[in-house]
């Protein structure tokens, strides 16, 4: 099996209890520290055990999607024929970092962010047990200081076993105090951010679809969350600017120039400053009137050219700059559209002879796109006279 889930969830005394429980030896690996000679190891010793009439051995494995694609198939002979009961732990995203061969022969379980209640149960515990925890310094420290530290390790429980304990080393009387929690929190980001892992994609497309969406308040929560977590400020301007075209398009055009303003404004004024300028942008985008016309109509002409090959272009539309292109009719029959009345010349073909026709743009009826489509739509109707 494979434990998915964030920091501090348990993923390891999970493993360790599952080997206690079934009486079998527990081995552990980390994936940042291990080789292919260390899972040879770790293996052999397993089937000596079992030779010997011994037991099982669960071999835990720290970090796993750390192993490369060789290493993680090393594994898989010895997870078939039953030497090892194989427990990986992972923060990643299995289907991305796990090769299929391996996810192919576990199963996944998923873990969730304990909640503020949680660890505060965790701290009372900790504070109580005089065996293995501090029970034995008879620290005192107030339910709404417990309360505190619970949010803001956010669900990490091994986070706030190690902050409690830097506490009681720090504590005058016996006393934990408020202050002390956040003297030893300062300095660093307590929420969850992994610059380019599972929750920097959950955050950048809950961004985006907020956007979409029409919700100001979300798109700027998120877009705080990013930039709380550390993320490249430049890396959220590029994506606000594809939000500009592929979700607003036409139906308010000057919403990817706000967008490049902001950039540019970011990269002048550097952080914390510039950062305001894509909150702007980002509030902007999100109630600016919606169209991926624009969007859908690129993909559907780019498919046409994947399907259609290199098609002809028409003679009217070719150059003829020597004249031997004019003696081959080269552009022979064009009709320039500013001498023509309103400047439009009705029926004439712009697209290959294959493709004409063909309508790949479709206004959306909001914004301006509804006097695009207006026009659009009397232009069409002029080409059909014809």
């Amino acid at each position: 099996m494979v434990f998915w889930g964030p920091p501090g969830t348990g993923k390891t005394t999970l493993a360790k209890l599952l080997a206690q429980q079934s009486e079998a030896e527990f081995v552990s690996l980390s994936a940042v520290l291990s080789g292919v000679k260390d899972i040879r190891g770790a293996v052999q010793m397993a089937h000596d055990r079992q030779a010997a009439g011994m037991g099982n051995t669960v071999l835990f494995v720290d970090e796993v999607h750390r192993f490369n694609k060789a290493q993680q198939d090393a594994f898989l002979p010895h997870i078939e024929n039953g030497t090892i009961l194989f427990v990986g732990a992972t923060t990643e995203n299995p289907s991305f970092e796990l090769n299929n061969a391996l996810l192919s022969r576990v199963r996944v379980y998923v873990l969730q962010s304990l909640a503020a209640s949680d660890i505060v149960q965790l701290i009372d515990r900790a504070l109580c047990d005089v065996e293995r925890g501090l029970g034995s310094l008879q620290l005192s420290m107030a339910q709404t200081d417990k309360q505190h530290l619970a949010e803001l390790v956010d669900g990490d429980a091994r986070r706030a076993l190690t902050m409690l304990e830097i506490a009681a080393d720090l504590a005058e009387d016996g006393q934990i105090t408020s202050s002390l929690i956040a003297e030893i929190l300062s300095g660093g980001s307590t929420r969850r951010f992994d610059k380019g892992g599972e929750a920097f994609y959950d955050q950048i497309s809950a961004l985006h679809k907020s956007v979409r969406g029409s919700d100001p308040d979300a798109a700027l929560y998120w877009l705080c969350r990013m930039i709380d977590g550390g993320c490249d400020p430049k890396y959220i301007a590029r994506r606000v600017v594809r939000m500009a075209s592929e979700d607003i398009g036409n139906a308010d055009p000057r919403a990817l120039r706000i967008t490049l303003d902001a950039w540019d404004a970011q990269e002048r004024l550097g952080s914390p400053e510039g950062e305001l300028t894509l909150a702007q942008a980002v509030v902007y985008l999100a109630i600016a009137a919606k169209s991926n016309a624009v969007y859908a109509a690129y993909k559907e002409a780019m498919s046409a050219v994947k399907q259609t090959g290199s098609l002809e272009v028409p003679m009217q539309l070719r150059n003829a700059p020597t004249s031997l292109m004019k003696d081959l009719n080269y552009g022979k029959g064009y009709r320039y559209a500013h001498n023509e009345e309103g400047g439009f010349a009705p029926g004439e073909v712009y697209l290959p002879d294959e493709l004409a026709g063909t309508e790949f743009y479709q206004p959306v009826e909001r914004g301006m796109e509804i006097k695009i489509k207006e026009k659009l739509d009397y232009l069409r109707s002029l080409n059909k006279k014809v």
